[in-house]
């Protein structure tokens, strides 16, 4: 029986979950469909993969509908949109009317398993999220859901990283918040794992998270080890972080989305630790050290 095609959205930009399950799923030899929506050198290097590359809107359900043609199985993600909803709610239906998928993956946020549908605090693309876990669980569709908390790579933590006159300093207003952020491969080898063999994880919802929940100054320790110089975490206040963040004249959805992260883990919102991932690997997660190992470049 020849194997099924998995089809994968949000692997246009290099670094992201859906190019590294692209990534993994090729190597396990499996058909995958990628679904981008400009066929350019990000679009090529996903054909090198052996991957099929197909272009469209996610907000369109015709051109979902075309992409999902021969497939089984299907990994739904998609970058901070203030379309996110609409995506979603095009994807649903036209997985409805497709009517052959084994498995639904749904990437989502960890903040939604502390949401309600009446609270306030939370970032309108962390509501858009909540809202679309409500629409796939509505849908009979059979989803998985993946719940990952913020990602080592965010950049929140990146543009961060600034040179001091006695080593390294991080700054950031996150006050005495722990985190336990989580590696973009790490959840590429659980959505993979999943979408390989779905029987198992139907109806499941997995909350991924690092090993360790810290706050920044035990961060800054962890990253201490690995560069060999002094970093120091340096609280910022709030209101000069968010001058410098408005500086990169983001679009307003995404500012106010790294901005109420940012609120958020100050509230100490992230100080969450799941077994998710060694569950279903069978092995730990990385952590903050073996990040700094892998980015050593951040810290020059």
């Amino acid at each position: 029986m020849p194997e099924k095609t998995i089809l994968v959205t949000g692997a246009g930009n290099a670094g992201s979950v859906g190019r590294k399950v692209v990534e993994r799923l090729r190597g396990r030899g499996l058909p995958t469909r990628a679904l981008v929506r400009q066929d350019d050198e990000r679009a090529e290097t996903l054909r090198a993969t052996g991957a099929e590359v197909v272009v469209g809107d996610l907000t369109r359900p015709a051109d979902v509908a075309r992409a999902l043609e021969g497939c089984h199985r299907l990994y739904f993600g998609m970058s901070v949109s203030s379309s996110y909803l609409e995506a979603t709610t095009a994807v649903a239906a036209a997985a409805r009317e497709h009517g052959a998928l084994e498995a639904f993956v749904n990437i989502s946020q960890m903040t939604v398993s502390q949401m309600t549908i009446t609270s306030g605090s939370e970032s309108r693309q962390q509501r858009l999220h909540l809202l679309s876990e409500l629409i796939l669980s509505w849908s009979g569709l059979p989803v998985v859901q993946v719940r990952p908390t913020i990602f080592m790579e965010n950049p929140l933590f990146r543009f961060a990283v600034h040179s001091a006159a006695d080593g390294i300093a991080i700054r950031l207003p996150f006050g005495s918040g722990r985190t336990s952020p989580v590696a973009t491969d790490d959840v590429a080898d659980v959505v993979s794992a999943v979408l390989a063999e779905p029987g198992p994880h139907l109806g499941r919802v997995y909350e991924l998270t690092g090993p360790v929940s810290r706050t920044m100054d035990g961060v800054a320790e962890e990253f201490a080890k690995v560069v060999g110089r002094p970093v120091t975490y340096v609280d910022t206040p709030f209101g000069e972080w968010a001058e410098g963040l408005a500086a990169a004249r983001l679009p307003e959805h995404l500012f106010e989305h790294i901005a109420t992260m940012t609120r958020l883990h100050r509230e100490n919102r992230y100080d969450r630790v799941s077994t998710d991932i060694e569950t279903i690997l069978g092995r730990p997660p990385l952590d903050v050290r073996d990040f700094a190992e892998n980015n050593r470049t951040m810290f020059q």
